[in-house]
């Protein structure tokens, strides 16, 4: 432990190791310094916006995309709110662009399908196609192939509209339901959201349903081609032998359909119905994500739930309580995040010198501690006998805790000084053993499944999303590292070891990670280099150096650093975009992290921040910083720029004057007994 502490140190500029025994800070700088003023005030804001009972959850938004299959869910159940229809059309048409389209993410390029839900839904909500905003959606529309080259989802909402054949949405017969696990392809092979999405949409499939509307509120002049002559959208590609091979077995089963007799199809529809039923039991909804409650809702509605059924009524409210209504819009958003937004909001406060005994540090550790997960969910498919014990992203979504606010959320805890707590010892201990069994084969971690990396499975027709599995990825591989570093475990820990593997393979070749849950290289190479800091990996070693001047060279000429989502699509622009609060503070900690507090690219990325601080004390970013599925969904979170930048500016106080951050006070305490592990490694 002490060469751990004499390396952290060098890690640090040379600052004593006798200094990680300081009590925690309250005062870290001077009143009048800069940094001191900007994070006294942030911290007072964030105060301000907890809840009652000590949690905080800021907003999320996403694209057009949801709001629009909102208002088209209100016409499946034929309980449309004129005035709340009014308010979501005023919202699309805010967030069209001028050459008619609407993005994926704020400033993005049109992108087709959330282009024709928009447009579909504001057709429905009255708007006149003769509208200039409604003729300019529809010149783009058709300039871009027209609806007909949407995506696989969209098509499905043209279906049940009456818009196009059932004929063009590829085959997804609800005999899935009966597939063996040792089969190519089954439910347990596909991820959480694939499988939440997947299940009632296999009734909906099954049931084909067409919602009659008006002919003037049809959007057949969105197709190039006549829509009722359209049949086999997916074509086959020369050379893509694995696509080409699920097309075809696409067309065969799309001709058997017809053929499956109701004793087969009736049991499935049955399976597939207890599954969802069992998976709604909870106030959130159906793995609490808008699409999935959708889904949910419709098909237990087609499967003759009366109004008062318990389970509908609860998918419905969970609907209702992701809706944002002002005076002027309404929005729907995609899921909340108040796990997430607290466990990091805590980790800034107390960071800020928010001491452990604050009343609102008091409140949000028990706030945690009342969401852990202590019942079995789809994980255990995988990792059988492992004991729960791990957090989720939302309010309720007992089924499915991750792994990314697992860790996060044990790392706010160790921060705030839960461990100092023998009766919380145990329930941190059921968290970091759920953690170590789901690690993966290769060293890495998924966010809610163990091996789930088929990925040949992304070549079906239905996953033209290309995100059907949850494979392993750096930046939730080293959120791990990070945790049990901060434990006292080092590198020869063996699923440290494994890990360090993956990450270090894992590097692309400019020196930058990607980031898979956020946008992007710059959250990737944020998130590793926060691991190998505190670890204690060397800092000269040639990948570091390489990734540090990655970040470095990446920085604006404002001192800030911004990266866009569409380094998604093309790789060669990674680091590249304006500035933004969040992404400017994930630099800064990376940079911190491995040593690089006082170089001139940390300073004048501090400087940036509090140049950008608002009256309230508050910093705001426009650009989408979230990734839901690269290159198809992205988000908007509302906190990020406000509770990130709090973390950088009181990383950088401490660290400037020598003394150790709140995660090395911990590390400083020695190894922390959790007690025995029953999972140590899986592999």
């Amino acid at each position: 432990m002490n060469e751990r502490i004499e390396l952290i140190s060098q890690v640090l500029n040379g600052n004593r190791a006798d200094v990680f025994h300081q009590p925690a800070v309250h005062a870290l700088e001077p009143a009048a310094d800069p940094v001191q003023l900007s994070m006294t005030r942030a911290a007072q804001a964030m105060l301000s916006r907890q809840a009652h009972d000590g949690h905080w959850r800021f907003d999320l938004e996403a694209d057009a995309t949801i709001p629009s299959e909102y208002l088209m869910l209100q016409y499946f159940f034929g309980s449309v709110d004129a005035q709340r229809e009014q308010r979501i059309g005023r919202y699309l048409r805010r967030r069209q662009q001028e050459n008619g389209s609407w993005p994926l993410y704020e400033g993005g390029p049109g992108d087709l399908s959330a282009t024709v839900k928009a447009y579909f839904a504001l057709k429905l909500a009255g708007d006149s196609p003769e509208a200039p905003h409604m003729v300019q959606a529809r010149h783009w529309i058709k300039a871009n192939g027209g609806a007909e080259h949407c995506n696989v989802f969209t098509r499905i909402t043209l279906a049940m509209f009456g818009q196009l054949s059932w004929s063009t949405v590829p085959a997804m017969p609800v005999e899935i339901m009966f597939l063996p696990k040792w089969w190519f392809f089954n439910l347990s092979r596909v991820s959480y959201w694939s499988r939440c999405v997947i299940v009632p949409l296999l009734i909906i499939f099954a049931k084909r349903p067409v919602v009659k509307l008006k002919p003037e509120q049809g959007v057949r002049e969105l197709f190039v081609d006549a829509p009722e002559t359209l049949r086999n959208l997916d074509k086959f590609k020369p050379g893509k032998l694995v696509a080409n091979t699920f097309l075809l077995i696409d067309r065969v089963l799309k001709f058997l359909d017809p053929l499956v007799p109701s004793f087969i199809r009736e049991p499935a529809l049955k399976r597939a119905e207890r599954w969802t039923r069992e998976h709604t039991e909870g106030v959130g909804g159906i793995g609490a994500i808008y699409p999935a409650m959708a889904n949910a809702a419709m098909a237990l509605k087609l499967l003759g739930a009366q109004p008062d059924d318990p389970n509908l009524v609860r998918t419905l409210r969970a609907i209702e309580d992701l809706v944002i209504d002002s005076d002027k819009e309404t929005y729907c958003q995609p899921c909340v995040s108040p796990i997430w937004d607290t466990c990091l909001m805590l980790s800034a406060l107390t960071e800020a010198g928010t001491h452990p005994e604050h009343p609102a540090v008091r409140q949000a550790v028990e706030w945690l501690f009342d969401q852990q997960i202590f019942v079995p969910g789809d994980w255990c498919d995988q990792a059988k006998g492992l004991t729960p014990g791990g957090w989720a992203f939302q309010y309720e979504n007992d089924k499915y805790p991750d792994v990314d606010d697992t860790g996060m959320v044990l790392m706010a805890l160790l921060r705030a000084g839960a461990h100092d707590n023998e009766h919380k010892l145990k329930r941190l201990n059921q968290a970091v053993n759920w953690l170590l069994g789901m690690q993966n084969e290769d060293g890495s971690w998924g966010a809610f499944d163990i091996g789930n990396n088929y990925e040949f499975l992304n070549n079906i027709p239905f996953a033209d999303h290309g995100a059907l599995v949850d494979p392993g990825t750096a930046d939730l591989t080293a959120r791990c590292v990070e945790l049990l570093a901060m434990l006292g475990y080092d590198r020869q820990y063996p699923p440290i070891a494994r890990a360090l593997e993956f990450i270090e393979a894992d590097q692309d070749p400019s020196g930058a990670w990607y980031g898979r849950w956020g946008v992007n290289y710059i959250y990737g190479t944020w998130s590793v280099l926060a691991a190998l800091g505190i670890i204690g990996e060397d800092v000269a070693k040639p990948y570091i150096r390489k990734a540090v001047e990655w970040l470095k060279n990446a920085q604006n000429s404002d001192g800030g650093w911004g990266e866009s989502c569409n380094t998604y699509d093309d790789p060669m622009l990674k680091g590249r975009g304006e500035s933004t609060a969040a992404q400017t503070a994930w630099a800064l900690l990376g940079l911190m992290a491995v040593g690089e507090v006082h170089s001139p690219q940390v300073k004048a990325g501090v400087d940036y921040l509090i140049r950008h601080q608002d009256e309230h004390g508050e910093w705001e970013d426009l650009a989408y910083t979230g990734t839901g599925f690269p290159r198809v969904f992205y988000l908007r979170y509302y906190g990020y720029s406000r509770y990130f930048p709090l973390w950088a500016l009181a990383t950088y106080a401490r660290l400037r004057r020598g003394l150790p951050t709140r995660q090395y006070e911990v590390l400083a305490q020695g190894p922390i007994d959790l007690g025995p592990f029953a999972v140590t490694s899986r592999y």
